[in-house]
């Protein structure tokens, strides 16, 4: 059980630190950026990088939440493969994303579809998790 208490903290501690870089990014992107993106044009792929980051930051919280539950203990191993695709997917997507958009290096732009594919890895988990996922009726969903 102090491995599931130790994942629901890194997800949830993690969900709430990316939404933090998540605006204030987004903040320093329309204020602070404004002259270099209006020069180069990226603007797009900032607003991209950070909604996605965003995003994320959110499924994380809800993970964290869904995994401090006694019901969730069957579908553990797939919660924490979705925890971590979701994490590492957000840094390497909206982190290249952004980097592109500051450099306009292709390079960057290259690697932001390997952490698509670990946001979609992580939703899949997370759905076939939740067809395993069978809840107590009338029980309380607390940890």
């Amino acid at each position: 059980m102090a491995s599931g208490f130790s994942m629901t903290r890194l997800w949830l501690f993690s969900g709430a630190l990316l939404g933090g870089i998540a605006v204030a990014a987004g903040a320093f992107g329309a204020h602070g950026l404004k002259e270099v993106f209006a020069a180069s044009g990226q603007a797009a792929n900032w607003e991209t990088a950070f909604r996605y980051c965003l995003f994320h930051s959110l499924a994380l919280l809800i993970l964290g939440l869904l995994s401090a539950t006694q019901r969730a203990v069957a579908t553990s191993g797939l919660l924490t493969v979705a925890g971590f695709s979701f994490l590492v997917g957000t840094l390497i997507f909206s982190g290249c994303l952004a980097a592109f958009a500051l450099s306009s290096v292709r390079l960057w732009g290259a690697i932001v579809p390997i952490g698509g594919l670990l946001l979609l890895l992580g939703w899949t988990c997370l759905a076939v998790a939740a067809l395993r996922f069978t809840p107590d009726r009338g029980a309380s969903m607390r940890p």
